[in-house]
């Protein structure tokens, strides 16, 4: 064997794919990969990811999800695998299997919806939110970003919603009605597919008056931001893992219990609080009454109102902070110098670009973010933990599977 032969061997990877995305992402990551000369596999777990996959070679897991940490720790060995790309690394299975990758040193890459909307998709090691690499300390932020260039903010990749409806509902409805080829596999929702498609139905018939209201609304809290000035709590999907994973709460309930009462007890009279509904929430849990329940009890129905639809961003630009347990959503209020306040963990929860002190003090003591350092900081998240494209289109996903291979190649050098 040739010493360039044997450089090119040991150059050579074993990536193992688990579940991603409910569409061809993953797929065209490894082809670009097997034509770069590198071994890809992947573990099905039912029937919408084989759909997903696409391609011949892969492994079906019919076993128990008892029986799963112990399955892929002797598989991760036994196969020589090298990197380990999922979606969620906080998913049961997959958080077994990161477990078991960190135990044998095999690197973990986790691709998810983008920290910034709509056409980015983020790349990182290890995971999201707490599990992030990104830098917390300001000083480090500001000079890795020093010569780094402004994002391009123009939108590149456009993706409809029915490419991804229609991608979702192959992927869930292929898990419903053919559960019995994989009868032991555990979905990690909180809700069931068909239950939730009821909810969007529902919520679909009146989508056009929700909107009409919704944007009402937000122009009167605009209109009347001087003699009332708002704040934001832009509600996250319960079925959120950032939610459940990344913070102390349970469920929404908790966080927005915790949200009404604090603001009840601990804001100006004057102030409002504007609760904005998820616009893909599936409508199965009535928010509104949620949310009246809690401000009834501790007297601030009148100056509590959820919203549910119109422009977020307009709703932000006279709002006095924003709240939020860890949603991306935050990320626009930042850009625009708002105050936010986290209750989760979040990558962007940063000395210098959120309130550090207790929620209780947020409501009459919000400061701004330092300017240089958002500027900073939204540099360095896209220089090097987001990647343009999406899930959901054609071009998008051709143009992230080429750029997140080009990364990979990039972090063995």
């Amino acid at each position: 064997m040739s010493v360039a032969q044997s450089q090119a061997d040991t150059n050579r990877k074993v990536f193992l794919f688990l579940q991603g995305p409910s569409s061809p992402l993953f797929a065209k990551i490894a082809k670009n990969l097997e034509v770069a000369g590198h071994t890809c596999l992947r573990i099905n777990f039912n029937l919408g990811d084989r759909i997903f996959w696409g391609r011949k070679v892969a492994i079906e897991y019919r076993g128990r999800r008892a029986d799963w940490p112990a399955y892929i720790a002797r598989f991760l060995s036994d196969k020589g695998v090298t990197d380990l790309i999922l979606l969620g690394e906080e998913r049961p299975y997959h958080k077994a299997a990161t477990n078991a990758a960190h135990t044998l040193g095999i690197r973990v890459y986790v691709v998810e919806m983008g920290y910034l909307r709509p056409d980015w998709v983020t790349f990182e090691r290890d995971g999201m939110s707490g599990n992030s690499r990104f830098p917390k300390d300001p000083a480090i932020i500001m000079a890795a970003a020093e010569t780094l260039p402004e994002p391009d903010w123009t939108q590149r990749y456009h993706q409809t919603f029915l490419a991804e409806a229609s991608y979702d509902l192959l992927y869930n409805l292929s898990n419903v009605f053919f559960w019995f080829l994989y009868p032991h596999y555990e979905r990690h929702a909180v809700f069931h597919p068909l239950a939730e498609y009821a909810g969007w139905v529902r919520r679909l018939l009146r989508s056009k008056s929700r909107r009409s209201e919704a944007q009402a609304a937000i122009n009167f809290h605009i209109a009347h931001a001087n003699e009332q000035p708002y704040f934001v709590y832009p509600l996250q999907l319960q079925t959120d893992y950032q939610l459940r994973a990344h913070s102390d709460f349970n469920g929404q309930e908790d966080a927005i219990e915790t949200v009404v009462v604090s603001f009840a007890k601990h804001a100006s009279e004057r102030s409002r609080l504007v609760i904005k509904i998820h616009p893909l929430d599936n409508g199965l849990i009535n928010w509104r009454s949620v949310v009246y329940q809690v401000a009834v009890k501790y007297r601030a129905e009148n100056r509590i109102s959820v919203i549910d639809g119109g422009n977020l961003e307009l709703l932000y630009t006279k709002a006095s902070g924003v709240v939020t347990v860890n949603s991306t959503a935050a990320l626009p209020a930042l850009r625009l110098g708002k105050p936010v306040k986290v209750l989760g963990r979040a990558v962007y929860d940063i000395d210098g670009l959120t309130y550090q002190r207790e929620l209780d003090d947020f409501w009459e003591g919000a400061i701004p973010p330092v300017s240089d350092l958002v500027v900073g900081f939204f540099r360095l998240l896209a220089d090097q933990y987001q990647v343009r494209g999406n899930f959901y289109s054609t071009a998008g996903t051709d143009a992230a599977a080429m750029e997140i291979v080009s990364r990979l190649f990039h972090a063995w050098q």
